[in-house]
């Protein structure tokens, strides 16, 4: 097989083929540019990890997790650092090397379209023009020499000028003779031309081709390999870098992790003070005994109710306490199960909610313990005063300093006096030990006040969530048997029971049919009553699930507020999810700014809308907006939010740009750069930062708003993917590149909130689509100067807009340096 053999008739497709690989070429060009671009990013960030890593502050003791912490990022700054010569390396090697494939392989398919146009050329002269033309004069010389003869016959027929016309006639038949020599001798020599073009010439040319093309895919296949070399993560001394990071953390060692620790805040061993009878409080009183209970008629009755009801809180204490060691007991079996079970070691990660439960579990336990010891003590010397007692004597006679005073209170009124004290104190230990919550402490009692009466609505429970998303409602379950119910994003109207179980969160529509609500079993009237009946039997929700209600969890009452606690005013505006109106709290009068949620959304763009006031909860900043509020209990949801009189910045720079003087403007960058500081302190990426989503406040303070697209992440980095919804021209070009977005790309939107800023609202890079724009920056394209800005403000644009991210400043630089401009 071969292309002199089998493409003699393929040269569009040969064409084709090389136009194909040339695109492929191009493919992998481009790849291995943005492998270097990534490569060299990525050393940066570790770098740039390392660094402010070894910037923090270190802790007064050394521990095993220390050292090999340490070690750790020694080698992961030498990780940085090889990464970034692999990326020279690839960048003056194979991609230097594939551009030159490139340029010859354009070559040879320009020497080969040439060479094959000459040599089809010269075999169609010879084979077809040359013969053509031949054919044609030996046709007109036939037809000469036949007109020659016929004159020639006539001549002899008249008798006259006969000689003449021979004369013409083998003139006429010689040059059609010599002509049919010369035709006989070219096409003997177009049929060899014909047969050496196909045997030899034409296969030669194809054959040639194919050795140049098997030299290239030759070259691209060392090109390759020495990509993988030099790209692959397995070098020596890629893996003598993470053999070394493995050993490191090898040297933690649990054991010895606190010794240092232990031995630097040792507590001093100094005996506890033992509690005793103090001896003061008898100086007063008449000979009453250290120590010993009184048993006379004054102290018989209250004793014995003392004791019934210690009697009682013992067994209460008792049972409760054999409920908590089955449960630990069972939990404990269920971790030993699982480790021995598990696979990895990462997976004990995994039990550590579990052993934290069972730590819990192991600490109630103690304190029932406790209790139990306690009141057995306080119920045994009871016993031994009753058991040796026999009927109560009468108390002493008081001491009165003037008999008049002890005749002047009668019998009757001191019995009955005496009566009523007793009954009091009966009733209130009574009270203490039919209480649950008395009974269990004040570990447990929580229990009984978050399950309120069952006959209070449901909005009113404290375990009804309202309409969260299902995300936070798992957030929010993070021990076994917690739970809580919430109404369904994707069906309104619909509520679900969302529990943690055998470490998963599980979630139970609550069916509704003949008037009654149920999981599986028995039906009630009213939700909270069916939550109220399995949470306070512990009967299982289904019988395939075993899922058993232990722990509600509590909303977060701070932030939760009713629909009717907010009246809805006039229409601000239309946002991303709803409409904005201006609205009153009834609770003070405050006027406010509320969002509300379309109800016919996607659940994926409510959990969106919900995000913001997530975030927000967080935040207490004046240069940020403040959240009030959300109202979730039903549909429409509502965030409630201060109400910034000022509105947009963008319309207000548009509608005052007349009126406002640079300082100003200035002033306005200032409070956008702290309002970014303190987000950044907060690890919160906003990611759509922009003149629109910020607000101007009374005394027109700058308030940074609108966190839709905002993500709180503990390394301050945060991964995307895909262009939809995306603010092309205020976005970094490594988050539209790489979906990476950081504090970094944050610093990136704020430069063109600067340049609108000074521009006075003008869109940014006026004239371009959103396209053109990307591919502008790209080549190194920066907007210019605005008409109203400052040289010093203009530079700090353009370090804003730095393509690396880890050149950029950070935001309270920005703060810094715009505060010292606007002291100018």
């Amino acid at each position: 097989m071969g292309f002199g053999r089998d493409l003699r008739n393929s040269h569009e497709g040969l064409l084709k083929l090389q136009d194909w690989e040339l695109k492929l070429l191009e493919t992998v060009k481009r790849f291995m540019t943005l492998r270097v671009k990534s490569d060299k990013e990525y050393a940066a960030l570790l770098l740039s990890m390392t660094q402010q890593t070894e910037k923090q502050e270190a802790a007064d003791y050394v521990s095993t997790v220390s050292k090999s912490w340490s070690q750790v990022i020694r080698q992961t700054e030498a990780l940085g650092r090889v990464m970034r010569s692999h990326a020279d390396d690839l960048n003056s090697g194979p991609l230097h090397r594939l551009a030159t494939l490139i340029r010859d392989k354009q070559q040879v398919k320009k020497s080969y379209q040439s060479l094959h146009q000459q040599l089809e050329s010269h075999n169609h002269k010879v084979t077809r023009s040359d013969l053509d033309k031949l054919k044609a004069t030996y046709r007109q010389l036939s037809r000469d020499a036949n007109n020659a003869k016929e004159k020639y016959r006539e001549a002899l027929a008249k008798g006259r000028e006969a000689e003449r016309a021979r004369e013409r006639y083998d003139k006429a038949t010689a040059k059609l003779h010599n002509l049919h020599n010369q035709y006989v001798l070219a096409v003997c020599g177009a049929r060899t031309q014909q047969d050496e073009h196909r045997r030899r010439a034409a296969p030669a040319l194809l054959d040639a081709l194919q050795r140049m093309q098997e030299d290239m895919t030759l070259a691209l296949k060392s090109i390759l390999e020495e990509y993988c070399e030099i790209s692959s993560l397995l070098t020596e001394e890629i893996v003598k870098v993470h053999q070394e990071i493995s050993a490191a953390v090898e040297q933690i060692d649990p054991l010895a992790e606190y010794q240092h620790f232990i031995d630097a805040y040792r507590s001093p061993e100094t005996p506890e003070a033992n509690v005793e009878f103090d001896a003061s409080l008898l100086e007063e009183t008449d000979n009453l005994p250290a120590n010993e209970i009184l048993w006379n008629t004054l102290t018989a009755d209250s004793l014995q109710a003392m004791l019934s009801s210690a009697t009682e809180e013992l067994m209460l204490t008792q049972q409760n306490l054999r409920t908590k060691e089955a449960l630990a007991d069972d939990l404990d079996s269920k971790i030993q199960t699982s480790q021995q079970s598990t696979e990895r070691k990462s997976d004990c990660v995994l039990l550590l909610s579990q052993k934290l439960s069972l730590l819990e579990l192991h600490h109630a336990v103690q304190s029932l313990r406790g209790s139990e010891a306690r009141l057995a003590s306080q119920k045994a010397l009871l016993d031994a005063k009753m058991a040796t007692a026999s009927p109560p004597p009468p108390p002493p006679p008081p001491a009165l300093p003037y008999e008049d005073d002890a005749r002047s209170v009668g019998s009757t009124d001191r019995t009955k006096e005496r009566s009523s004290r007793f009954d009091t104190l009966r009733h209130s230990l009574a009270g203490m030990i039919r209480s649950p919550k008395a009974m269990l402490g004040s570990s447990t009692s929580q229990f009984f006040d978050v399950i309120p009466t069952s006959e209070r609505p449901l909005a009113e429970q404290e375990w009804y969530h309202g309409a969260i998303p299902r995300t936070e409602a798992q957030e929010l379950l993070r021990q076994q048997g917690d739970f809580l119910v919430r109404e369904s994003h994707g069906k309104p109207g619909e509520y679900v029971l969302s529990v943690f179980s055998d470490e998963q969160r599980r979630h139970f529509i609550i069916q509704y049919a003949d008037s009654q609500y149920r999981f599986e079993g028995t039906g009630f009237s009213t939700i909270p009553q069916l939550i109220e009946h399995h949470f306070s039997t512990k009967q299982v929700i289904t019988k395939k699930s075993g899922v058993v209600l232990l722990n509600p969890v509590v909303k977060d009452k701070k932030w939760i507020l009713n629909h009717e606690d907010v009246v809805l005013g006039e229409l601000l505006g239309k946002g991303n999810f709803g409409e904005v109106f201006k609205g009153t709290l009834q609770r003070d009068k405050t006027l406010v700014a509320v969002k509300t949620c379309k109800e016919d959304l996607p659940p994926e763009l409510k959990i969106r809308f919900l995000s913001e006031a997530r975030i927000l909860k967080q935040y207490d900043h004046p240069n940020i907006v403040k959240l009030i509020g959300v109202c979730t209990q039903r549909q429409p949801i509502y965030i409630v939010m201060e109400l910034v009189p000022g509105g947009d910045f963008l319309s207000f720079l548009r509608k005052k740009k007349d009126e406002l003087k640079t300082k100003q403007l200035v002033r306005f960058s200032v409070d956008a750069a702290a309002g970014m500081a303190y987000l950044e302190s907060k690890n919160c990426i906003h990611r759509d930062l922009a003149a629109r989503n910020c607000l101007v406040g009374e005394g027109s303070v700058l308030k940074i708003s609108d966190f839709g697209m905002s993500r709180q992440e503990d390394d301050g980095i945060y991964s995307s993917s895909g262009l939809k919804q995306i603010p092309i021209k205020w976005t970094a070009p490594e988050a539209l590149n790489y979906g990476r977005y950081s504090s970094e790309s944050d610093v990136w939107s704020y430069g063109i909130l600067l340049w609108e800023t000074f521009s006075l609202g003008i869109c940014p890079y006026p004239g371009m689509t959103n396209q053109q724009a990307r591919e502008q920056v790209e080549k190194g394209y920066r907007m210019a100067c605005p008409q109203r800005c400052p040289d010093d403000v203009y530079k700090v644009m353009q370090r804003c807009w730095q393509y690396n991210p880890e050149d950029r400043p950070k935001f309270s630089e920005l703060q810094r340096d715009l505060a010292a401009i606007k002291k100018k």
